[in-house]
């Protein structure tokens, strides 16, 4: 699970967790995916059951990242399933966001997806067995003013998921993705900070789900 360490990649873990899989923390930051690590492990079925951490930014070096996945699959074995959850948001009005962060979401929200998946894809399709899961946005599926630099995005990963799943059907390898609406997540209460007006009024159309909730809903689609 990359961005497994927080939010919405956190929940699933322990969803796949509790269902007694093995899992691999992929994110940034130590700290947090060694504090998340010991909460997933109170979920445990059995004894064998290991949580891995990885830190690593997967949206900076391919190569890197191929790395560290073949150590994880040395240690676990080969991946069954890879939760792609690493992603960021801006929002604001076209004009006063910061070009750099239109590179910026574009490298964590498309190119760290695509990065894990690429160093995964040939193992899972020599197995002939494997499913990849892209955790989008509903703002994947509809533009909506404030995120000119996030929705893009996470439309990419819809264009990733729907030409990637041609290639490996037949392989018995299956691509999901998912569209959350809003949830409640460290993540989304940083992005409310910098919120336009408008988009505040926008989101408050709809409730803001539990990412608790939203795990549950991906992990079940994904098995």
């Amino acid at each position: 699970v990359t961005g497994g360490s927080s939010g919405i990649g956190k929940c699933i873990a322990i969803e796949c967790y509790k269902q007694g899989a093995f899992i691999t923390l992929i994110a940034r930051d130590e700290n947090k995916l060694l504090q998340t690590k010991k909460e997933i492990e109170k979920y445990s079925v059995n004894d064998k059951q290991v949580v891995l951490c990885i830190s690593v930014d997967v949206s900076k070096d391919y190569e890197q990242v191929e790395n560290v996945l073949k150590q994880a699959q040395e240690k676990l074995g080969p991946v069954d399933m890879l939760v792609n959850c690493a992603g960021t948001s801006v929002t604001g009005k076209f004009e006063d966001i910061e070009v750099n962060s239109f590179e910026r979401l574009m490298a964590v929200n498309y190119l760290g997806s695509v990065y894990p998946s690429r160093a995964v894809i040939a193992t899972m399709k020599e197995r002939r067995m494997g499913r990849i899961v892209f955790v989008s946005s509903q703002a994947g599926q509809l533009g909506l003013f404030g995120y000119t630099a996030y929705s893009p995005t996470k439309f990419a990963l819809r264009g990733l998921a729907e030409a990637l799943q041609m290639e490996v059907k037949p392989y018995n390898v299956y691509v999901t993705v998912a569209y959350p609406p809003d949830t409640d997540t460290p993540g989304f209460a940083e992005e409310s900070k910098t919120k336009p007006l408008e988009t505040k009024l926008i989101s408050e159309t709809s409730s803001v789900c539990q990412a608790e909730q939203v795990a549950r809903v991906i992990v079940k689609d994904a098995i």
